[in-house]
C-alpha cells in the first residue's frame, strides 16, 4: 500500500531566514509539482508554503523518497543540503495525517485558532489540484481535514478570544460601544501595533479614520491608507470633541494627552463616551482619565493580561480540539485500510452473500409448498448467481499491476459497492 509522507520546515525548528530560502510561490510551486509528478516513487504531491512553514505531502512507494525529495528542494532552491536538513521533520503515515488535520486546523500555528491558516491550506490543495498532482488518497485526505478544520472551528472556543494586543484593543472597543460602525477614530502616531489596531477597526466598518503624527507626511501616508483624514500634531486636542476612540503609538517620553485636556473635551462632547487605547511604551495617555466619567484608558499592560488571559482560554479549548483530530486520523487510517485488496474482496462478498441470504428467505418465505431438498437448491443457485456476479470485479483485483494505480480502483470498488457507509456517518 503506498506511503503517506510529509516533509517540511516551520516557525518551530527553522528561523525566518531560512523559511524565506525554502518557501514556494504559486508559480513556483506548479512548476515544481509537474516536475515531481515525473518522479516513479511519487504517485500523488501537494505543496503548502507560507511565511511561517513549506511542507511537501506527497503519497509514495517508497520511503527511500525523502532523500531524493530533499535533494530535490537543494538544488530547485540552489541551497546546501547542510544548510536545512536539522530544520527538516519526516512524518509518515498518521503522524503525516495528524500534521496536516492540525495545520488546518490551526493547532500548529503560530498562534493557535488564527483563521488564516485554512485558506492558505486550501489554496494549496487548489493548487495541486490545478497541476494534477493530487489522487485519490490526497483528495481524500484533504477533504477531511477542511471538515476536521470546520468542525474545531464550529464546537470549540479556538479562535473565539483575542490573543494579540491590537486585536485585544478592538475586542474592548467593540464590547463597550456594542457597535463601532457609527464611531470615529483619531490615531496619534504610526506604531506598527496601533495601525493593526486601526485594520481591525476598519474591519468592524468604522465610520471615520482619523491621523495625527509629528511628521504631517508621515500622517498623509497613513490617512491614505485607511481613506481617512490627516491631522496636525497640535490638533489632537481640539479632535477629542470629535472623535470615540483615540488610539496612541507615539515615540513621546510624555504624557501627549493630559487629564485637564480631555477635562475640558468631555464638557463639550456632552460627556459621550471617550475610549483610549495606549499602546506606547513609555505611556502617551495620562491614566488620571480613568477618574473622569465616561472615560477609559487601557494601556499595554491591561491589554497583555486580556491577552494571557485569553490564550490561557484557547489552550483549554485545544484540548478538546485536539480529541477531534485525533478521532479524525484513526477514521482516516480506517479508509486507508479498507483500500487494502483482501479487506475489500472481503467486503464485496459479505455484502453480497447478505443481500443473497435476506431475498432468499423472503422468497422462500412464500413458498411453503417446497420440499427441503428444493429449498437448498434455490440457496445454491442464488449463492452461484452472486458468486459468479463478483467473479471478474475480483479477479480484477487481484491481479496488480506495477503501472497501476491500485488505491484508485480499489476507492471505485468500494464506492460502487458502496462499502463505506459506516464512515461516512
Amino acid at each position: 500500500m503506498p506511503h503517506i509522507i510529509l516533509i517540511g520546515v516551520n516557525h518551530k525548528t527553522a528561523p525566518v531566514e531560512l523559511r524565506e530560502k525554502l518557501s514556494f510561490s504559486k508559480e513556483e510551486t506548479l512548476a515544481v509539482l509537474e516536475e515531481l509528478k515525473q518522479y516513479p516513487d511519487i504517485k500523488e504531491v501537494l505543496i503548502f508554503s507560507t511565511c511561517n512553514r513549506t511542507e511537501i505531502l506527497y503519497v509514495s512507494d517508497s520511503d527511500s523518497s525523502v532523500d531524493d525529495i530533499t535533494l530535490f528542494v537543494s538544488a530547485h532552491k540552489n541551497i546546501a543540503v547542510s544548510e536545512f536538513a536539522s530544520a527538516l521533520y519526516v512524518l509518515h503515515r498518521d503522524e503525516a495525517v495528524r500534521h496536516i488535520f492540525r495545520v488546518a486546523s490551526s493547532l500548529d500555528s503560530m498562534m493557535v485558532g488564527e483563521p488564516q491558516i485554512l485558506g492558505q491550506v486550501k489554496q494549496a490543495y487548489r493548487t495541486a489540484v490545478e497541476a494534477g498532482a493530487s489522487g485519490v488518497l490526497l483528495n481524500r485526505m484533504m477533504h477531511k481535514a477542511f471538515s476536521i478544520a470546520k468542525q474545531v472551528r464550529k464546537e470549540t472556543g479556538i479562535g473565539d478570544n483575542a490573543v494579540s494586543i491590537s486585536y485585544a484593543a478592538v475586542e474592548l472597543a467593540n464590547k463597550i460601544f456594542s457597535d463601532l460602525s457609527a464611531k470615529s477614530v483619531l490615531l496619534l502616531g504610526a506604531g506598527e501595533m496601533a495601525e493593526l489596531a486601526v485594520e481591525h477597526l476598519m474591519s468592524h466598518n468604522v465610520k471615520q479614520v482619523l491621523v495625527a503624527n509629528r511628521t504631517f507626511e508621515n500622517a498623509v501616508t497613513l490617512a491614505e491608507k485607511f481613506r481617512g483624514q490627516a491631522l496636525g500634531f497640535e490638533e489632537r486636542e481640539s479632535a477629542l470633541t470629535e472623535v470615540d476612540i483615540i488610539i496612541s503609538s507615539t515615540g513621546a517620553t510624555q504624557y501627549v494627552i493630559a487629564a485637564d485636556q480631555v477635562k475640558k473635551a468631555m464638557k463639550k462632547r456632552q460627556y459621550r463616551t471617550l475610549f483610549f487605547i495606549d499602546i506606547a511604551v513609555p505611556r502617551d495617555i495620562d491614566p488620571k482619565i480613568n477618574t473622569l466619567s465616561n472615560a477609559y484608558v487601557y494601556d499595554i499592560d491591561d491589554l497583555k493580561t486580556i491577552v494571557a488571559s485569553n490564550i490561557q482560554q484557547r489552550e483549554h479549548e485545544t484540548v478538546k480540539a485536539e480529541r477531534f483530530v485525533a478521532q479524525a486520523v484513526v477514521k482516516f487510517r480506517k479508509w486507508l485500510d479498507s483500500l487494502a485488496i483482501v479487506p475489500t474482496i472481503k467486503a464485496i462478498n459479505d455484502k453480497m452473500t447478505a443481500i443473497v441470504e435476506m431475498e432468499c428467505d423472503k422468497t422462500l418465505a412464500h413458498l411453503d409448498h417446497l420440499s427441503e431438498q428444493d429449498r437448498a437448491a434455490i440457496r445454491r443457485m442464488t449463492r452461484a448467481i452472486a458468486s459468479r456476479a463478483i467473479h471478474d470485479p475480483i479477479l480484477f483485483l487481484r491481479n496488480t499491476g506495477t503501472h497501476r494505480d491500485d488505491s484508485l480502483y480499489l476507492n471505485v470498488t468500494r464506492q460502487l459497492f458502496n462499502l463505506d457507509i459506516s464512515d461516512e456517518q
